[in-house]
């Protein structure tokens, strides 16, 4: 219990860094943190600092981002790391090494005498309640406006021009974008992570991921879109 809210943590045993998980009980232990992954609400993904980041944190973050998950990257032992490096240049290093987790924010803990715990229990409740966050369509279709006006999406070669009519949020935990095109097959991945870097910059929920879908209109009620895609 913290400032009257009531939490659960689920502590899983700890993967040791091997070249293979041949292990039975390493595969069980790996098997038991992606299974409570999946129930968690925010997970925190802990680090020590005076190790490097390896193969098992990796596998982790990438389950992690797959299952679109909420996470604190905490990293922990930092009494013992501070001298060495300072936390700008290990958040550097963190995103360098699980790029796909650059949005999510970074503790820097000392567990054997409670540095920064609550702290990083203070970020877990504000990113779970980022993850709860509803926006209206008129403010996502208001960023989608301003996306397309600096960057509008390129045809493939050999393919037609990418339209794209409208975005609306479909769901929470994690934040769904929906976002209505001519073709779902036209949208390119650079464009996409482009255009997810818009939503993340402007909406109330930057540090957790966003689910974004793009998905084809149907022909009927084309009237009222955003904007139509031209290619440079």
């Amino acid at each position: 219990e913290k400032d009257g809210r009531k939490f659960m943590a689920i502590d899983t045993a700890g993967v040791r860094k091997k070249a293979k998980l041949a292990d039975d009980i390493e595969f069980y232990a790996l098997n038991r943190a992606t299974h409570s992954i999946r129930r968690a609400d925010v997970v925190l993904l802990l680090i020590d600092s005076t190790e490097t980041v390896g193969q098992v944190e990796k596998q982790l973050a990438g389950f992690i981002v797959e299952e679109f998950k909420p996470c604190v990257l905490v990293v922990n032992k930092w009494d013992l790391a501070k001298g060495k490096a300072d936390t700008s240049d290990y958040g550097d290093y963190l995103t360098k090494l699980l790029p796909h987790l650059d949005y999510a924010p970074i503790s820097f803990t000392s567990a054997i005498d409670g540095h920064n715990c609550d702290a990083t229990i203070d970020v877990a409740w504000s990113m779970f309640k980022q993850s709860q966050t509803r926006v209206s369509t008129a403010t996502l279709n208001e960023i989608l406006r301003a996306a397309l006006a600096a960057n509008t999406p390129s045809a493939k070669r050999g393919r037609k021009t990418p339209k794209i009519f409208y975005a609306t949020q479909v769901s929470t935990q994690p934040p769904t974008i929906v976002v209505f095109v001519n073709d779902a097959r036209l949208i390119t991945q650079d464009y996409e992570r482009f255009l997810l870097n818009r939503f993340r910059e402007r909406l109330p929920f930057g540090e957790i991921p966003i689910r974004l879908v793009f998905r084809a209109r149907s022909r009927r009620g084309q009237e009222g879109e955003v904007s139509e895609a031209s290619s440079h």
